[in-house]
C-alpha cells in the first residue's frame, strides 16, 4: 500500500488555492505555498513534496523563476513541476517544458483534468523512485551500494567547494572477514554483512550522512559539512554499535566478537581538487588502523 503523495501548490490567489486544495485533499496531502520563496522552502522539506502544481503569474518571483531555481538545486530538481497557468499560448507552454516542467495545464480549472494529471505524473514518479532505488540499493544489506556512493560523494564534494565547507569521510573495513566466511560458510557471512550494515546505518542520525556497501565486507560514511572530530565521534559511535551486535567470531585474532577498523578523515576541498583525494586519505587511515591492530579508528586529516 501506498504512503499518501504530498502535493505543493503554489499560487498567489488565495481562491485558486482553495480550488485545487478541494480537487486533491481526498486523496493527496496539500501544501499550499502564495509565493515563490515560501515554494522554495517548503519544496526542501525532508521528505520533499512528490509533485508541485505551480501558478506561473506571482508577484516577486514568477513561476517560471521558480521552477528554474528548484531545478539547479540537487535537492529538488527530482522533483516533478507542473504549471497550472491562465497564459495559454503555445510560447508560455513551450517555455515553462523547457524549463523542466513536466506538465502545463491552463485554467481555469477543471477538477476531472487536474486529478487525471496529477495521478499520472505520481503514478510515474512512483515507477521512477521504485527504479532509482533498484539500482542504488545494496541487494543484500539493503543499505546504499557503491553507485549511490560515488554519485552522492561527487555531488556533496562540489557542494562543499562552492559553499567551502568541510565534508568527511569514514572508510570502514570488517576485520578477518574471510576467516568468517571460511569457517561460518557464506549464508552466516551474509547475515553479519546485513547486521553491520544495519549497525553502521543507526550510528548516523543527519539525513544527509550517507551509508553505503561499497563492496564485500568494505562499508564507507559520507558526512557532509563535518570536521574531523566530528567524523572521529561517529566512528566511534559505529565502532560502539557493531560491538552491540555481539556476532561471535572464533576465527578472529583481534577479538572474539566481530569488529570494524575504520579510516577516519575530512577536509575543506578547493576548487580543482577530486574527491579521490578524500577517498585516498581515508584509505591510508585504514591501513595506518588494520597495520596497528585493527578494532580501531585512525584518523587522517585537519
Amino acid at each position: 500500500m501506498h504512503t499518501q503523495a504530498t502535493i505543493l501548490v503554489v499560487d498567489d490567489s488565495p481562491d485558486n488555492l482553495q480550488v485545487l486544495t478541494a480537487v486533491l485533499k481526498d486523496q493527496y496531502r496539500v501544501k499550499v505555498a502564495i509565493n515563490g520563496e515560501r515554494a522554495l522552502s517548503l519544496a526542501s522539506d525532508d521528505p520533499p513534496p512528490d509533485l508541485v502544481l505551480l501558478d506561473v503569474m506571482m508577484p516577486g518571483m514568477d513561476g517560471y523563476e521558480v521552477c528554474r531555481r528548484l531545478k539547479n538545486n540537487p535537492k529538488t530538481a527530482s522533483i516533478p513541476v507542473l504549471f497550472v497557468s491562465s497564459r495559454d499560448e503555445e510560447e508560455d507552454e513551450a517555455y515553462g517544458l523547457s524549463l523542466g516542467a513536466i506538465d502545463y495545464i491552463v485554467k481555469p480549472i477543471r477538477p476531472s483534468i487536474v486529478q487525471a494529471r496529477v495521478r499520472n505524473h505520481i503514478d510515474l514518479k512512483r515507477s521512477r523512485d521504485l527504479l532509482e532505488r533498484l539500482t542504488t540499493v545494496d541487494h543484500l544489506t539493503g543499505i546504499h551500494n557503491r553507485r549511490r556512493f560515488d554519485d552522492y560523494l561527487e555531488a556533496e564534494w562540489k557542494r562543499a567547494v562552492r559553499e567551502h565547507e568541510p565534508i568527511a569521510l569514514i572508510a570502514i573495513d570488517i576485520d578477518h572477514f574471510k576467516a568468517y566466511n571460511d569457517h561460518y560458510g557464506h549464508p552466516q557471512g551474509d547475515q553479519c554483512l546485513i547486521a553491520v550494515a544495519q549497525a553502521l546505518s543507526g550510528a548516523v542520525t543527519r539525513s544527509s550522512d550517507l551509508v553505503a556497501r561499497c563492496g564485500g565486507e568494505e562499508f564507507a560514511c559520507i558526512l557532509p559539512g563535518t570536521t574531523v572530530s566530528g567524523a572521529a565521534l561517529v566512528a566511534e559511535q559505529m565502532m560502539q554499535a557493531v560491538a552491540a551486535c555481539a556476532l561471535e567470531h572464533a576465527r578472529s585474532t583481534t577479538h572474539d566478537r566481530v569488529t570494524i577498523s575504520l579510516g577516519v578523515t575530512s577536509m575543506v576541498p578547493e576548487p580543482g581538487q577530486d574527491p579521490q583525494t578524500l577517498i585516498d586519505q581515508a584509505d591510508a587511515a585504514l591501513y595506518e588502523a588494520k597495520a596497528a591492530g585493527r578494532n580501531r579508528f585512525v584518523v587522517r586529516g585537519a
